[in-house]
């Protein structure tokens, strides 16, 4: 074979990042500030812009819901006091004889 003749083989052709299993690409608008903090931040924790973006967002999403995992549990103590207290009233014998 000659130089011209060189066989190549075909390059794969990957499925657009956006179809990945799992994965969607978004656009996100940030700060020319706010992007320079953020590379800054990926880079000292080896990490690329978008480790770094998806760890802060699921990050922020875990403390949503452990905040509001706090009030609803909250929320319940408070609907169940007077219950709570009727228990103690009506099982407080028990407690004296115990101790």
């Amino acid at each position: 074979m000659t130089t011209a003749q060189v066989s190549r083989k075909p390059k794969a052709v990957l499925p657009p990042k956006s179809l990945r299993p799992g994965k969607e690409r978004v656009l996100v608008e940030f700060s020319a500030s706010l992007l320079q903090r953020a590379d800054e931040a990926a880079r000292k924790m080896h990490k690329n812009r978008s480790e770094l973006i998806r760890t802060a967002v699921e990050q922020h999403l875990n403390e949503i819901e452990a905040k509001k995992f706090e009030q609803d549990l909250a929320a319940a103590y408070m609907a169940n006091a007077e219950m709570n207290l009727e228990l103690i009233e009506e099982f407080a014998h028990v407690d004296r004889e115990t101790f």
